[in-house]
């Protein structure tokens, strides 16, 4: 995510194309969580597509050795993302599922898909100071295939079919607190456009180096690793609700901070801690919330949904993004941060408890 836009910069793909190529890793999203979660919750074979998902998306991966054309650069990306997602979506499951009583420890074990990150983030960085970032997609295949070998060594356990299911899921869909976490969450991921496609082109064209860039992103990451620690005693005392809230607020002022202080390395690194409100703080309440709103019969598919909406988001923000980026990049990041603030107006009223969500 750091340099897939320099490097789609690097083949001279321009701002809009780069915004539609960004918009199709995401785009896959929309579908294939969905699929593959109903799969999931027909079969409880979950562990399984995770394996199939991640040797898959190492195979499509190897197209991009064949093509710097734009057609059939997205014919490869679909694949690879297609099978991205079933992963992602199902792997979440399959932790909660090895948690069982203890699910408030979830984001204790999800920080060290962060801590990855801040390895992969920060030496990539220093190492396309001294090589061209043409060199990207080999060192993500490095990536790809150890993701595969990993998949391999976690130990399988029995997840919940839908003959656990005590309620149709599009009952559970139609509860207000559901409907207003969902939009919410869809606009939260729609504001990340700006950041996921073109924060990197950003900070070059005002001079930071690409070795800054990666400490850039891993010091993001960084603050993502210090909240989850913490999400387990943050979570019981405030509530999922007042959590999201304060993560949408923190994420408006995040983007507005970027788009209008970019010219202050003081002010790009501190807005990067912020990312423990854009994507941490938010993410572990909305795992937390999921779980207790879809039940046992319906997790892989409330997963899905939930992977499913931050692709819609990603993708159409990448490409207004990408529309608008020529016009003034501002505007973007302003307009990232406005739509977190209505996002705010959609958690206006307090989740059910649990005892209630559920009758």
């Amino acid at each position: 995510m750091p340099y897939w836009g320099l490097y789609l910069q690097h083949l001279e793909f321009s701002a809009e194309a780069i915004g539609q190529l960004m918009a199709i890793l995401m785009a896959t999203r929309i579908i294939a969580p969905n699929f593959w979660g109903y799969v999931a919750d027909r079969t409880g074979r979950r562990l399984q597509m995770v394996r199939m998902g991640a040797f898959l998306l190492m195979f499509f991966w190897l197209g991009v050795f064949f093509t710097e054309n734009f057609w059939p650069l997205a014919f490869v990306l679909l694949g690879y993302s297609f099978f991205q997602n079933a992963i992602l979506a199902q792997f979440e499951a399959v932790t909660i599922a090895h948690l069982g009583t203890q699910r408030e420890q979830y984001s204790r074990i999800r920080l060290w898909g962060s801590v990855g990150f801040i390895v992969t983030g920060a030496s990539l960085g220093m190492l396309f100071d001294h090589v061209s970032v043409g060199w990207l997609p080999l060192c993500l295949l490095a990536c790809a295939a150890a993701s595969w070998g990993a998949s391999l060594a976690v130990p399988d356990i029995a997840t919940p079919t839908h003959a656990n299911r005590q309620e149709n899921f599009f009952v559970i869909l139609r509860r207000p607190a559901v409907m207003a976490f969902l939009l919410a969450h869809f606009l939260l991921q729609l504001s990340h456009a700006p950041y996921y496609s073109f924060y990197s082109i950003y900070l070059e064209a005002h001079g930071y180096s690409r070795s800054a860039m990666g400490w850039l992103w891993a010091l993001a990451v960084f603050a993502e690793v210090l909240a989850f620690t913490q999400m387990h005693k943050w979570l019981p005392h405030f509530g999922e609700r007042r959590v999201m809230v304060a993560s949408l607020l923190l994420s408006a002022l995040r983007w507005a901070v970027i788009g209008v202080g970019v010219e202050s390395p003081v002010v790009v690194w501190s807005a990067q801690l912020l990312h423990a409100a854009s994507f941490a703080t938010f993410h572990a309440a909305a795992i937390s919330f999921i779980y207790r709103q879809f039940g046992d019969g319906h997790q892989g598919q409330g997963q899905a949904l939930y992977s499913m909406l931050w692709g819609l988001g990603v993708a159409l923000g990448s490409w207004w993004t990408g529309m608008v980026w020529d016009l003034h990049p501002l505007w973007s990041w302003l307009a990232a941060s406005a739509i977190c603030l209505v996002a705010v107006l959609m958690l206006r009223r307090p989740f059910p408890s649990a005892a209630s969500s559920t009758s």
